[in-house]
């Protein structure tokens, strides 16, 4: 029997769009032969299903069920699209939880600490995983600059604690560009970090729950036109993403090494995309992803289908691990 799957996409962060197309990706190739996909719009002011026609129909909270032509549709699992919050931190991860709904993603607790990029660097250092020098803010702190640039130095970035897509992140080269992007970093958070400048090579590496093993996908290397990989470069093609990234054979075993051991440090399972800059081949720990983009064109499919793995068996394998668990 086909087991009925809501797509929850959308959320309340500036990533609802980016969000959207995820979600749809989703839907378009998710086995229709073995589920029932349904797409599941979850914004600030409704909770719809909607239909191949667009018509929406309320979801029931207490459920999390709609009724859609006289006929209550319940769900068996849910695969989780939505990128920031409530998706990425956690949020309404807890409530399926709390009414015995499974999903594609790691348990709330650890998609709550991987989303807070404060929290998880906190964590990640303890267990001596090398990474960029941070000073943290938070909003109405009184503001030093000159101690600030004199622990991290220039350049330096500031970014949003909890925010994705580079939305609110500022490269800063002199101390009068500082408050400038602090300023702008609020705007995305209440909180925010400050990190040292790290000169090297950029990479991206999916880690995932595949088939009951912990896989490392094949390594992207990030080469942004611009002067960070912002969201432009995400996004409107103003880079290149090489796929396996150009490393040596022990550049890449490094990479490879560290990234599933941070994501065993910080119990995930489900899909994540960890970024690291290799400084003297030394792989540096930036942030997790735990909602990566899934759209054909984003990292983490593009190392899927490196690595033999349909964007089909992606989407299945997701929701076959939520399943089981």
């Amino acid at each position: 029997m086909k087991k009925n799957i809501a797509i929850i996409m959308g959320g309340y962060s500036s990533e609802v769009g980016i969000s959207l197309k995820s979600g749809n990706v989703v839907y378009k190739h998710l086995n229709k032969e073995k589920y029932n996909p349904y797409r599941v719009h979850i914004l600030k002011d409704k909770w719809v299903l909607v239909d191949d026609d667009e018509n929406e129909h309320p979801i029931n909270k207490h459920d999390f069920s709609a009724e859609v032509n006289g006929t209550n549709i319940s769900f068996d699992a849910v695969f989780n699209a939505i990128h920031g919050t409530p998706g990425e931190n956690g949020v309404i991860l807890a409530y399926f939880n709390l009414i015995g709904l499974k999903h594609t993603s790691a348990p709330f607790y650890q998609m709550a600490l991987t989303f807070n990029k404060r929290d998880t660097l906190s964590v990640v250092k303890e267990y001596g995983i090398p990474a960029a020098t941070s000073v943290y803010l938070n909003k109405g702190d009184k503001i030093n600059t000159n101690t600030i640039i004199e622990k991290v130095g220039l350049p330096c970035f500031v970014k949003p604690n909890g925010a994705g897509s580079s939305f609110g992140i500022s490269k800063v080269y002199t101390q009068e560009e500082l408050i400038p992007a602090i300023e702008k970093a609020y705007e995305e958070d209440s909180e925010i970090l400050i990190e040292s400048f790290l000169d090297g090579t950029e990479v991206s590496v999916g880690v995932i729950q595949y088939k009951g093993e912990t896989k490392v996908l094949p390594i992207t290397e990030i080469v942004s036109d611009n002067d960070f990989f912002d969201y432009k470069a995400k996004y409107e093609g103003e880079s290149q993403e090489i796929t396996p990234a150009r490393l040596t054979e022990a550049q890449e075993k490094s990479v490879n090494d560290i990234a599933k051991r941070v994501y065993e440090i910080l119990n995930m399972s489900g899909f994540s995309r960890s970024e690291y800059i290799l400084v003297n081949d030394i792989p540096h720990f930036l942030e997790m992803n735990t909602v990566p983009g899934l759209t054909e064109a984003s990292i983490l499919p593009q190392q899927a289908n490196h690595a033999g793995i349909s964007l089909t068996e992606l989407f299945g394998n997701a929701i076959e691990m939520a399943l089981k668990n």
